[in-house]
């Protein structure tokens, strides 16, 4: 998959996904949402309070009125409104509006009325960047801070889930250090060295995975050649696995602002994708996490 366009078709194929957002009462929130409906991507259920909707819908010239609304004033109660309404299989995709992280998050984790499908939840952004000749997806950097072994073989297992359901057979994952040989001083080093032998013996599967590999060399196959990696994965690869949050999030942020990338980012490991848009996402990106959570068919 080259571009976000093919995730688009992707989208729009099939039976129209129901979205439902909690908190809805965000005009960045509603903007993204209505760009989705006019793009025939998804149909919206909105959980907040209505009086703040209309208006903010009012001002950017959204016709909600078609689409099922649920009043509540409080944006807690308003997450596990829209968690119940997943549980009760009225939503398949799940969005933040104006409620604070750690209560969307807290509704979801709940372990009697949550959403939970995984050993943990992770966080997945695909992106387009001209730089690079195709997609390329980022894990973990915005949800997990220093994973270990058994959680970074979780995070792949999360991220492998979404290329499968993008239509991709064995996608290459590249497990990120500062360096591309083993060195015991370094711990990313030592867990990408038994991951990827792991893959081998098909203890993880639907993949090829290869590391440690440092940052060039997966992306840049004549880098890999100048150091002499012979290597599916190296400069050709459609996942990048950081060993933690901060070199995630480093190389996340450097993909938008410097590479002029755009991207489409979804939180995994619940039942259901979850969007979670920022204020300094663009237009693109918003509907793109849109389009990427409508792809979960």
């Amino acid at each position: 998959m080259k571009s976000f366009d093919l995730l688009f078709e992707k989208a729009k194929k099939g039976e129209q996904r129901k979205l439902i957002i909690a908190a809805a009462e965000d005009d960045n929130v509603l903007l993204s949402v209505k760009d989705a409906v006019q793009n025939g991507i998804i149909e919206p259920i909105f959980v907040g309070n209505k009086h703040k909707i209309e208006q903010l819908a009012e001002e950017i010239e959204f016709d909600y009125k078609p689409f099922e609304l649920i009043d509540e004033t409080n944006p807690t109660k308003s997450a596990v409104i829209a968690v119940n309404e997943v549980r009760k299989g009225n939503a398949q995709i799940l969005m933040k509006g104006y409620v604070q992280t750690a209560d969307f998050l807290r509704a979801i984790l709940n372990k009697e009325a949550g959403l939970r499908s995984s050993e943990l939840l992770s966080h997945i952004g695909l992106f387009e960047v001209p730089a690079y000749h195709k997609l390329i997806a980022i894990t973990d950097a915005a949800q997990n801070i220093a994973p270990d072994l058994n959680e970074k073989i979780t995070i792949i297992k999360n991220a492998i889930n979404v290329f499968h359901r993008l239509g991709y057979d064995k996608p290459k994952v590249a497990l990120l250090g500062a360096v591309e040989t083993v060195n015991p001083k370094m711990s990313a080093t030592m867990d990408a060295a038994v991951i990827t032998m792991m893959n081998k013996r098909g203890q993880i599967k639907g993949c090829v995975i290869d590391g440690p590999l440092a940052f060039d060399n997966a992306i840049s196959l004549e880098s890999a050649q100048h150091k002499g990696i012979i290597s599916e994965v190296a400069g050709d690869a459609d996942l990048l696995v950081t060993p933690d949050i901060e070199a995630g999030n480093v190389l996340y942020k450097s993909f938008t602002f410097f590479g002029g990338g755009t991207v489409a980012a979804v939180v995994l490991g619940a039942t259901v994708p979850i969007v979670l848009t920022s204020r300094s996402d663009s237009d693109r990106s918003k509907l793109s996490s849109i389009a990427l959570a409508a792809c979960f068919q």
